[in-house]
This record gives C-alpha cells, sequence and structure tokens, in this order.
C-alpha cells in the first residue's frame, strides 16, 4: 500500500485547496447546485441497483439514502435508529399482523404517486418471492455464480432466495386503501418491524417494472422515491444519479452525484488531493494522519454496525473436522489487529453480536481467546499433517484486507495450519463450490436490533452460507426457527446463547475478527456528516459545499 509523504500531500493539497470548486455538468440554466464524484473501491458487485441482488457494503453506499427508500428507514444522521420513512406510521394487530399508513404525495422518479399498490407489488411473487413458500423452513439453494438474466421478467435465481432471508414467512400484503397496506405473517414475529426497516424491504414502482422491457433493463435503472434517480449505471466503471426534484424530503442540494471505481486506495488518495474527486471512500486508517496534514482536508468515519469474519467451508476434507477450525479461531491475536492495522481505531467485540440489542445482547459472551497451545492441541487431537489448506482471497474488497490476510496467514502458521492465499477476482470465484473451498473473508451487518438480522440472516437456514452449502447445523436451524417465531424475550436470550456456542465454538461457521470501521476523505470547506455506516446521506441539510 502506497504511503504519503509530508511533501507529497502539502504539494497535491495546496493545489487542490487554493482550486476547491466543485465540477459541474452541462446542466440547466440557472440550476447553480454542484455536483461530485466520489471514489469508491466498487460500485456495486452484480453490476445492478436491485437491492435482493446487491446485498453488500458497496451497495448500501450508493443505494442509501439515495436511491432506495423503506416504509420505515434509518436515522443515518443519528445512531440508525428507526424512523418514518415512506411510511408515516405502523402499528400491530396482532402478533403476525402490522398495519401501516403510507406518506402522502410521495413521487417516484417518474412522476407516479406512490401508493398501497406499488407497496402490495414490491412483495408480491413477481418481484420477490417467485415459487417459494412462507414457513417451508427448507434452505433454498443460490447459485454460487451470479446467473445472467434470462430474458423477459423471470426473476434470478438469488432474488427469492433473498427475500426468503429476510422474509421467511411473509404471507402476503393487502391494500387496505390507497395509502394503507397490512403484512400478513404466517407465524408470530417480533421482528416484522425491524423487518420493514432492513436493506431489501425497500419500495419500487409497479408501472416502471411492467413497462421494462426484461429484468435487466429495470435492474439497471430502477424507478423509485430517492432524492437521486438513476442516469447511468456503466458496470465495472461508475454510476450517475441525478436530483430527482419533486423529492419529499425536500429539493436535493447536488445536481449529480458520480460513483466513480478506483481500487487502489492511492489513487482515490491523489484523486481527492487533486480535486478530481470530491470524496475518497475506504481509506485505511495509516493513511489518515497523513491526508489530514494539510489543513484543508479531513477524514470522517469510524466503527459501523458490521463485524468482520473469516468463514469456514465444513464440507472441506481438512475442515470437515470441527477441532480444525477451532484451531483456526484460537490462533489469532484479533487485538494485535486491531492495535496494528487499525490503529486501535476499532475493537474486538463480544462475537457476532452488538449492543444495541439491548436485552438480546449476551454481555458475558467473548470470542474465542487467543491460546496458540490449546490450537497446537486441538490440531494434534484432530490429526493433522499439515494439508495445505486454501484462502480465498479478494484484492483489498474490505479495508486492509490483503494485510489482514498475510497476518492471519503466518498467526495460523505459528500454530502448525497450513494455510495458501489464493487470490480471486471476484465474489462468483470466491463463492464457487470446488475441492478448494476452505476458508474466505466475509462481513456481518445488523439490518435491525435483534440477533435475526445477523446471525439468522447470514448464517442460520436460508443465510447465504447455507444456500451456497458451506455450512449447516440441524440444532442452530432448530433454533434460528426458534428465535424468529417465539415472542418470549428470555427464552429467545437463552436460544441466541446456545447459537453462538454452536456458530462460534463447537461447529464454527464462522470467527469474529473485528467490528468493522468505515472512513471518507473530504476537504473541510465542504459541509458533510459521514453516517455510522457504509451508507453516504446526501439529502437536504447533510450537505454543503
Amino acid at each position: 500500500m502506497s504511503k504519503f509523504t509530508r511533501r507529497t500531500i502539502l504539494k497535491s493539497g495546496g493545489a487542490a485547496a487554493s482550486t476547491l470548486l466543485l465540477p459541474r455538468f452541462a446542466i440547466a440554466q440557472g440550476d447553480n447546485r454542484p455536483s461530485v464524484t466520489i471514489a469508491v473501491q466498487k460500485v456495486t458487485n452484480a453490476n445492478v441497483l436491485d437491492v435482493l441482488r446487491e446485498q453488500s457494503n458497496v451497495g448500501e453506499r450508493v443505494f442509501f439514502s439515495s436511491i432506495w427508500e423503506g416504509l420505515i428507514s434509518k436515522n443515518w444522521r443519528g445512531n440508525l435508529e428507526a424512523v418514518p420513512g415512506l411510511a408515516t406510521e405502523w402499528r400491530r394487530i396482532d402478533d403476525q399482523t402490522v398495519e401501516v399508513k403510507l406518506r402522502k404525495g410521495v413521487k417516484f422518479h417518474n412522476g407516479d404517486e406512490l401508493t398501497a399498490e406499488d407497496v402490495v407489488f414490491t412483495f408480491s411473487r413477481e418481484r420477490m418471492f417467485g415459487e417459494t413458500e412462507a414457513k417451508s423452513r427448507s434452505t433454498i439453494k443460490a447459485f454460487e455464480k451470479i446467473p445472467t438474466p434470462r430474458p423477459g421478467k423471470e426473476l434470478p435465481p438469488d432474488v427469492p432466495a433473498v427475500a426468503r432471508r429476510i422474509w421467511p414467512d411473509l404471507v402476503r400484503v393487502d391494500a387496505v386503501d390507497k395509502y394503507t397496506v397490512r403484512f400478513y405473517n404466517a407465524t408470530p414475529d417480533v421482528t416484522i418491524e425491524g423487518r420493514l426497516s432492513r436493506y431489501g424491504s425497500d419500495i419500487m414502482n409497479r408501472r416502471a417494472w411492467e413497462e421494462a422491457a426484461s429484468y435487466l433493463d429495470w435492474a439497471r435503472r430502477p424507478v423509485t422515491t430517492g432524492p437521486y434517480k438513476v442516469v447511468e449505471l456503466k458496470p465495472d466503471v461508475s454510476l450517475t444519479l441525478e436530483a430527482h426534484d419533486e423529492y419529499w424530503g425536500g429539493r436535493p442540494p447536488l445536481k449529480r452525484i458520480r460513483f466513480l471505481e478506483v481500487p487502489e486506495v492511492a489513487s482515490r488518495i491523489n484523486g481527492l488531493l487533486s480535486g478530481e474527486y470530491q470524496f475518497a471512500c475506504d481509506i485505511p486508517p495509516d493513511q489518515i494522519a497523513g491526508i489530514e496534514k494539510n489543513a484543508a482536508f479531513e477524514v470522517q468515519g469510524g466503527t459501523i454496525l458490521n463485524h468482520r469474519l473469516t468463514v469456514f467451508d465444513k464440507n472441506h476434507a481438512v475442515l470437515a473436522n470441527p477441532l480444525v477450525r477451532r484451531a483456526f479461531t484460537h490462533a489469532i491475536d484479533r487485538q494485535a489487529i486491531v492495535d496494528s492495522l487499525w490503529a486501535g481505531r476499532t475493537r474486538v467485540p463480544k462475537g457476532l453480536q452488538w449492543e444495541f440489542y439491548g436485552d438480546m445482547f449476551n454481555a458475558d459472551w467473548n470470542v474465542p481467546a487467543y491460546d496458540p497451545k490449546l490450537a497446537q492441541d486441538l490440531l494434534k487431537q484432530a490429526n493433522y499433517k499439515g494439508d495445505p489448506i486454501p484462502y480465498r482471497l479478494l484484492n483489498n474488497y474490505y479495508t486492509n484486507q490483503v494485510a489482514t490476510a498475510q497476518v492471519l496467514v503466518e498467526m495460523w502458521k505459528s500454530v502448525g495450519l497450513n494455510v495458501q492465499i489464493e487470490t480471486k477476482e471476484n465474489w462468483s470465484q470466491i463463492m464457487e463450490r470446488a475441492p478448494t473451498r476452505a476458508v474466505r473473508d466475509w462481513s456481518n451487518s445488523a439490518a435491525f436490533n435483534d440477533p435475526v438480522s445477523s446471525l439468522v440472516a447470514q448464517h442460520g437456514p436460508n443465510g447465504q452460507q447455507q444456500q451456497i452449502g458451506e455450512w449447516t447445523n440441524v440444532e442452530l436451524n432448530k433454533l434460528s426457527e426458534f428465535l424468529e417465531t417465539s415472542t418470549d424475550r428470555a427464552a429467545r436470550r437463552k436460544a441466541f446463547h446456545r447459537m453462538l456456542e454452536i456458530a462460534e465454538r463447537e461447529d464454527p461457521a464462522y470467527t469474529v475478527l473485528h467490528q468493522n470501521a468505515t472512513f471518507t476523505a473530504k476537504p473541510k470547506s465542504i459541509k458533510w456528516k459521514a453516517a455510522p455506516a457504509f451508507a453516504m446521506d446526501f439529502r437536504a441539510g447533510n450537505f454543503e459545499a
């Protein structure tokens, strides 16, 4: 990773500071709003803008709160607490039913008014669920590779797979009147409101779907309600948005936003300092001090509701033995990674959970202890003979990913694990089922304040890890169903604790490395506040040039 000297930064930053005028596209006369270019590591992984296909950190950045919006939103300028979005209020009818009142006068990007019809269609079989059934409790298989959409409107198989991950028991959504809908679940569920607020439950325009020539045409230019609408998605290159001036939340402060793929950290920083970009995302902690030596620039950000993981495929010949996977978890000095690669700007959490779970948080739980002697003993018990174990890796998709992987490999080597890095180009290659799929990187977000949003969503029966055939556990799957359907909070908390024991200690599906953090660099002259998330908020009140 390139370093920047004080001289380099002062030279580049001085030029930028003196000419820090935001670039403008050819725009309508009289519209003096600025446009910005944002340098990102990746725009989307799937090269579409469908929230049910792009369930990723990079997708969150470009989607929220610019394009997609849900009935219940998050306070991106606060602590991500639930706030009214496209709905003004909601109420429980019973343990299985929630009624939602829509915000009146909301306009889609095509000028249509949001009505109950659009909400009902958003949660329909045609759009979300395909032929899957509520309460089936069977794992819906997802393709390891993202398929090319078929002609017409057939859903790619990963769409209903993700939809049932989010809504395993949703039976239907009915329109009560033009501005009222009811969500009916097949089972009791204390998390329906949380599911409404989570990534993937966002509302689309029915007419735009019907008028699109194909799924792919729609997915590259969805019509939604956000403050910015899609102008053009250039796969693997850029995404351009422009202001939706009829936005219900107020006229957007920017004319256009361009997210540009700039994979190399050094190039993102140099472009920022020269004035080519107004924002540079995914800044590693070791670069922050260098950037901020110039008084014209600052770096915002910090920890977010996302944990970095190492994930195991228990079908691999060596990893089939849980003792080997347990050895992996005890060979990691997580605090050393936090101190050396993150400059102490993040932390080692108490496993796959967050304090904002409230009474569902297990304060007495911890990640596996760093214990090299125990790791060696476990490998001896497993009769491990030093067979090579592949570690599939992307080139810094995650901040500090390669550096972290190199540190991990050395830690594992010190206890006798022969782990070999295999660099891959994309997620399809990372996920591909083969005898060489063994260890990989991942992250896990808490979409709302309950463990079904994280542990169940990603590692349960319809979590991606089980959908692609990496890992499964009968007891954890039964507990997942209990967690999703029980209304007894004490019993749910006990079940969650047992699930942590299974997934992190007894039959490891993953091991948590550290809480994730994200950092964005920008000129101080731009008045903008980073959210405690990957999402970037460019609505009225959060941007001023």
